[in-house]
């Protein structure tokens, strides 16, 4: 029974992600053009595809962009944020930027219909599944919470701490699961009052057009990689979430190609890595060319999202098409 049940996590995954592939390349498509290509043909697409339910979390997290930034309707993006949350938590990150758009371009009613809308879509998903199997609803979250800071974590919580981040040391582990989600409100709340400020200087309330917009797709990147940054997890597969904003946002190549590359250093070594300590090789940092890659890995994204979440709040402008 759990071999079948191993073997079908795959097909299901396989199942889920295969309908959304071409959804994404379509919206994206709809939305910067040619500059899709860069989700179409980067490595992370081949090498995270079918990790998990990351797929279905960012197809509703860009098809949310599309209905507010080329239909204009954004109750719509608010629904499809927050079914996204019922693939993975990351996409009701986006709710607030996407109130804040509203905010200044209909006014404060629209902004609370937006959270609401959003909130009620998730509720709704996921009580069936509360009402069915309130445990097995719980097991994620709860295994999020209590999940150590160790090897497997990739997040800069460990390694900048060593030895401190032993996952038998629960003071430090304690500590980390107050500070790390204090810290992400904190560059939540950066990203925010950036946007907000630059955008409103402009023009009074009430004025419509690109140039006093609330600049969403920015600030969603800016906190997006604040999360990613500071978040004690940091898995391989989350540069999917990252990268419709290297495709609607017009950075620089070299953003792009750089992370890319470092992605690939991490993604190699820390398969190749945990090979080693499962077949118990020499897998200390001195002797283990994985081991170092990982180390090599961790921090390249970690600098590149640290930096991004300033280039992506300093842009003044996006890909997205007009017509």
């Amino acid at each position: 029974m759990v071999r079948r049940q191993r073997r079908a996590v795959p097909l299901l995954l396989g199942a889920a992600a295969g309908p959304v592939r071409p959804a994404h390349r379509f919206l994206l498509g709809k939305l910067a053009r040619w500059r899709a290509l860069v989700w179409a043909l980067g490595p992370p697409l081949v090498l995270y595809a079918f990790h998990n339910w990351d797929l279905p979390a960012v197809a509703c997290s860009v098809a949310a962009f599309y209905c507010v930034l080329r239909k204009d309707r954004p109750l719509v993006a608010a629904a499809l944020l927050g079914l996204g949350f019922a693939f993975k938590f990351y996409p009701a990150i986006f709710v607030l930027p996407l109130a804040f758009h509203v905010l200044r371009r209909r006014g404060s009613l629209d902004a609370v219909r937006v959270v609401l809308v959003s909130a009620v879509v998730a509720v709704l998903v996921n009580l069936p599944f509360v009402l069915v199997g309130p445990q097995g609803w719980a097991a994620s979250l709860t295994f999020q919470v209590i999940r150590p800071v160790d090897i497997t974590a990739n997040s800069i919580w460990f390694w900048w701490f060593r030895p401190l981040s032993d996952p038998a040391n629960t003071v430090f582990q304690s500590v980390v699961g107050v500070l790390s989600p204090v810290l992400i409100l904190a560059s939540f709340a950066v990203a925010l009052a950036v946007g907000w400020r630059r955008r409103c200087d402009l023009a009074p309330h009430g004025t419509r057009g690109n140039s006093t917009d609330f600049p969403l797709l920015q600030v969603s990147g800016a906190m997006l990689c604040g999360f990613l940054l500071l978040y004690k997890v940091d898995s391989p597969q989350y540069t999917l979430w990252l990268l419709p904003f290297l495709v609607l946002l017009p950075v620089h190549w070299g953003w792009v190609a750089g992370y890319f590359a470092v992605d690939v250093v991490l993604y190699l070594g820390v398969f190749r890595w945990y090979y080693a300590i499962e077949n118990r090789l020499p897998d200390d940092i001195y002797n283990n060319v994985a081991a170092q890659a990982v180390v090599a890995g961790v921090w390249g994204r970690a600098a590149l999202l640290a930096s991004l979440f300033v280039v992506f709040l300093k842009t003044e402008r996006t890909s997205v098409a007009v017509t």
